[in-house]
């Protein structure tokens, strides 16, 4: 590949909605690519394109509000009516036009061919393309909607979180949507790899069901190594298998700590503070395991009757992996979080802090332009991609489009 080629800024087209596709595009936008959103033109009941542009609170408008926002900013946004022959049409030249490398889409596997998405149209279209789809099991399950909590729930993770005595109960945040987006994120980078050694390019269909499985790697294979149940189910905040790790109490909150060897938990009971914890039969993480719930009272027992500080002072000099229980403002005043948020502006100039990115690299954008009001894109890209203005008036006159700036008039 020539180093002009090698340049060139990426384009990506995404017929997207909800989380798991938007933040995998999210990280394109970071590293500067072209991103344009996909989204339905209006419909005969509900509100129009993406349903998460209407949950949280109201920022700006109706249709950016605060749920929406950190996945979407520095996208672009058109709104077709892919139902129609010249929606598809007009998708197939926007593939060409605007020589786009990723198509994405994260609607039910029978839709594909309906909609005029599927890989082989589209790549008949547009040699080359690098083609990526999220669903809830991959098209062997065409029918089957993909919401992460229902995920959760198929895939284990709610059977692992929580309590020992309590429910099962769903993460805090929405993981397999998100490992969802950056598997599409990691083998789209793979297959523009392969594309610049060979020239083709490649359909990637992402099943959210095995890209959770993929996680259960501490514990789905236990169950070929006759594993007890306790191993494979809620333990609340301890681990299974190193122990002490565990959240203990303190005089004035908590504190986590977590010992990952036999060596650490040497120096932590050399301290005088926990010197009393130990015992010969607990030197060996095996020993240990079998007196973990009296250890964890023992723990407990000391770390009740000193302030956090105190604790953490004792476990720093001993070079023991321990944390306060940071709750989200603390956790964006962090000097290793600070200095990387990403940064957007609301229209009235407003400066709002958002994640960082998961990797810091070189040219990689922090600031990014607030999220497009739906269909705002819609008329000037079909603008550079050769259509006249009357035209474009004709595709939104019959539903094919819809185009903000003109609804604006």
């Amino acid at each position: 590949m020539s180093t002009a080629s090698s340049k060139r800024r990426r384009t990506v087209l995404s017929m997207e909605q909800a989380l798991s596709l938007p933040y995998a595009t999210l990280r394109f936008a970071q590293l500067g690519w072209r991103v344009i959103r996909i989204e339905s033109t209006p419909g005969a009941g509900g509100l129009p394109g993406d349903p998460n542009r209407y949950i949280g609170a109201r920022v700006v408008d109706d249709d950016r509000r605060s749920y929406f926002v950190a996945p979407n900013v520095g996208k672009e946004a058109i709104a077709l009516d892919l139902k129609h022959a010249d929606g598809q049409a007009l998708l197939r030249r926007l593939l060409v036009a605007l020589d786009v490398d990723v198509f994405c889409c994260n609607t039910l596997p029978r839709r594909y061919a309906q909609l005029g998405i599927d890989y082989e149209t589209l790549a008949a279209a547009r040699p080359g393309l690098v083609w990526a789809g999220i669903s809830a099991m991959g098209p062997e399950y065409p029918d089957a909607p993909g919401y992460d909590p229902v995920l959760q729930a198929m895939a284990g993770y709610m059977e692992l979180t929580g309590p020992a005595d309590g429910p099962p109960t769903l993460t805090g945040v929405p993981v397999i949507d998100l490992k969802a987006g950056d598997e599409v994120y990691a083998n789209v980078m793979l297959a523009l790899l392969e594309r610049a050694e060979t020239g083709q390019g490649r359909r990637i269909d992402v099943s959210m069901l095995q890209a959770a499985a993929s996680w259960l790697v501490t514990t789905l294979p236990l169950l070929d190594f006759d594993c007890q149940p306790g191993e494979i189910t809620r333990c609340g905040n301890e681990h299974r298998k190193f122990i002490p790790t565990n959240v203990y109490p303190t005089a004035d909150g908590f504190v986590y700590l977590a010992i990952g060897s036999d060596v650490q938990w040497k120096r932590l009971t050399e301290t005088p503070r926990f010197a009393a914890v130990a015992s010969p039969a607990r030197v060996t993480n095996e020993g240990r395991h079998r007196e973990r719930e009296a250890i964890h009272r023992d723990m407990a027992a000391v770390t009740s009757r000193h302030s956090a500080a105190e604790i953490a002072a004792d476990l720093r000099r001993a070079t023991i992996p321990h944390t306060p229980i940071n709750d989200i403002p603390a956790v964006r005043a962090l000097p290793a979080v600070a200095g990387r948020l990403t940064r957007t502006q609301l229209p009235d100039g407003k400066t709002v802090r958002m994640q960082p990115a998961a990797v810091d690299l070189p040219g990689m954008a922090r600031d990014l332009p607030f999220p497009a009001h739906y269909g705002e894109h819609t008329h000037a890209l079909l603008r550079e991609i050769g259509l006249g203005a009357a035209e474009i008036a004709r595709l939104s006159a019959s539903g094919v489009v819809y185009d903000a700036t003109q609804a604006a008039r």
